[in-house]
């Protein structure tokens, strides 16, 4: 993917693009090292636990287990032992209302507070043969119950009952039975409830980034000069070029059934106090930058967001050109779910609109992406893509126009849909990483960033750092706001902002973090040198020791040289472990963690195995540093780790 914009031959681009697959399923797999209580993701056809052999033996016990107690009946009343339909339509006792509303807050809990429950089909997927008048029955039951469980439903999409939302397929199939499909979403009983799910906006400049999120967010369409991206930039520049060069951020809210949360004045933005305290689902966009020259804002603001997903912006008479190429190889190296939308299909001769589209699918199935476009034209593909999504094989296709509104709609519905994806822990020990800070007038220095793990509550005493010699600073945490609301706590995957008390800006930085302050604890180990396993996608000739390069982990963004190979050297498509020294001062690093690494047109990507090295103990008899280095660097390690 990314090897295209380096001048190299087509071996070595076809090695580099095989070798991208591999090593993002690598790296999926030794995210285990970073979050080992999370449970597998459903992504692909790849098994991310481990060890691999042990969770398919599970499964497969799992399900002998499950068929087991199908066939003797035995499973209590919220597993398939008892049957859906009979919740629906048994008598109504009270006593199956209370059944099928425990099954759906069971199914709520899972789903991080919403589901999407299939009405006509068993958990086993068995058709239950319901005609309009059962259907009808079953739906209002299913509502009745959701409102026990402290949620409401929305109709997706339906077949064989009629309605707005009736699936056009349903017209010419064999299958008369009646089914559909409802979105539950639990009502939050408190601001730190709202379900959040972030997506990373990218794609080449002039791509219509600014103007998509403004036409979601305010409900107006543009005007084809760019009115509705106005109100996102942050810079007068911005402004009068009609560029971003800063990571924007916007919200867009769903209430519980499924409606944006818009203004009832035409043309008014809500603020986003206003969007968090009437919203159960908040999608939060980040803007980056699409101009070559703010690649590494636009790289900062990928990796340090974690987005749970990422829409790539593609302007349908340009096509798939330019940074469009970088921030797509970006996602694929970040194994972050990426989902397409061609703008400008108003003004783009068909031809041209063509051309654009078999590019993408090209692309898309490239050895390097593996992916399998599908193109969403009605409502029943989409609610149908969306619901699936969280596999990584799916690249789910859009076609709109800001200015005419066409597919808009489609896109809303797929984003209310969106399942929550993410690898998150708040049993674990709390961890923070900072994105941004600020000095805000009667408060004092606000950090933000994303809680990485574990829960903080307001009040709690904890270290912020690493400073440049490696120190951390005690402080207390004075109030915690998400959304510019403010909250009592906030747990592992959200985005959250802290007060810290008697702490300067000056001395906080992107790229600190904030963990617990533990009594009669040493403080946090942090590092100048560490080992990862890296894959270089792309390099015009060969990388040895004493290269440099800007290294970003998370929020970290610093320059690294590499100390020491595994191998005398290393070119595009290879992998290998490699040493790594910061230039700058140590940073605060976990086993587990991502990294991504560019030098001009020099890219490669990686996941730290482990934090220190020993230079008596080089990677490779024949690389490394020679005996003075080794000794000045070992001197030095243990000066910041002490």
């Amino acid at each position: 993917m990314t090897g295209t914009s380096v001048i190299a031959m087509p071996y070595q681009k076809g090695k580099g693009e095989a070798a991208l697959s591999d090593f993002a399923e690598y790296v999926e797999k030794q995210q285990y090292l970073r979050f080992p209580n999370t449970q597998p993701s459903a992504a692909g056809n790849t098994t991310t636990a481990a060890p691999a052999s042990q969770s398919q033996s599970q499964e497969h016990q799992h399900a002998e287990l499950d068929e087991l107690f199908d066939t003797l009946d035995l499973a209590d009343a919220t597993t398939p032992g008892i049957r859906l339909k009979d919740l629906l339509l048994g008598p109504d006792d009270g006593i199956t209302g209370k059944q099928l509303s425990d099954h759906l807050a069971d199914r709520l809990g899972e789903g991080h507070g919403e589901t999407v429950f299939e009405l006509g089909f068993e958990n086993n997927g068995d058709s239950m043969g319901l005609n309009p008048d059962q259907w009808n029955t079953a739906y209002k039951r299913l509502q009745d119950a959701a409102r026990l469980a402290g949620a409401d439903c929305q109709l997706l999409v339906t077949r064989n009952v009629g309605g707005d939302v009736e699936a056009p397929s349903a017209k010419s199939g064999k299958d008369k039975d009646c089914t559909g499909k409802v979105m539950i979403r639990r009502k939050p009983h408190k601001v730190e409830d709202v379900i959040e799910t972030r997506i990373a906006v990218v794609g080449n400049v002039d791509a219509g980034k600014s103007s998509l999120l403004g036409v979601l967010v305010k409900g107006d369409l543009d005007d084809g000069r760019g009115k509705a991206r106005v109100n996102l930039f942050r810079h007068k520049h911005e402004i009068e070029s009609g560029r971003t060069s800063s990571v924007g951020m916007e919200i867009l809210g769903f209430d519980t059934a499924g409606q944006v949360v818009t203004s009832d004045v035409p043309g008014r933005k809500l603020s986003w106090e206003e969007i968090g305290k009437r919203s159960a689902k908040v999608i939060t966009f980040s803007d980056l930058a699409g101009h070559e020259r703010y690649l590494r804002t636009t790289v900062f603001g990928l990796l340090s967001s974690s987005p749970n997903y990422c829409l790539l912006m593609v302007a349908a008479n340009n096509g798939l050109i330019g940074m469009s190429k970088e921030h797509l190889g970006l996602a694929l190296a970040l194994n972050v779910p990426v989902m397409v939308v061609i703008t400008k299909v108003d003004i783009c001769p068909p031809q041209i609109l063509e051309q654009t589209i078999s590019q993408i699918k090209k692309i898309l199935k490239s050895p390097g992406a593996r992916k399998i476009p599908i193109f969403i034209k009605d409502r029943e593909e989409c609610v149908n893509t969306a619901t699936q999504f969280i596999s990584q094989r799916i690249c789910p296709v859009f076609q709109v126009s800001n200015v005419t509104g066409e597919n808009l709609d489609l896109v809303r519905t797929f984003l209310n849909i969106l399942p929550h994806h993410g690898r998150y822990d708040s049993d674990a020990p709390f961890e923070f990483h900072i994105n941004d800070t600020f000095s805000v007038p009667f408060v004092g220095t606000v950090v933000s960033g994303i809680v990485k793990s574990g829960v903080v509550h307001a009040g709690d005493t904890v270290l912020v750092g690493p400073d440049s010699l490696g120190q951390f600073t005690t402080t207390t945490i004075r109030s915690i706001e998400r959304k510019r609301l403010g909250v009592p706590a906030a747990s592992a995957g959200q985005s959250a902002s802290f007060a810290l008390k008697k702490v300067r800006r000056k001395d906080v930085r992107k790229g600190m973090v904030v963990l617990p302050k533990l009594e009669g604890q040493p403080n946090p180990q942090v590092h100048r040198e560490f080992v990862a396993e890296v894959l270089i996608l792309s390099h015009a000739t060969t990388i040895r020791t004493k290269y440099q390069a800007m290294l970003h982990v998370g929020p970290v963004s610093q320059t690294c040289a590499i100390i020491d190979v595994d191998r005398p050297y290393i070119r595009t498509g290879d992998r290998a472990t490699v040493a790594f020294r910061f230039m700058q001062r140590p940073e605060y690093l976990v086993p587990g963690d991502r990294l991504l690494f560019r030098e001009g047109r020099t890219k490669g990507l990686g996941i730290v195995k482990a934090v220190g090295y020993d230079p008596s103990k080089p990677l490779s008899p024949q690389g490394g540093t020679n005996a003075s280095e080794r000794a000045a660097l070992a001197g030095q390690e243990v000066q910041v780790g002490a």
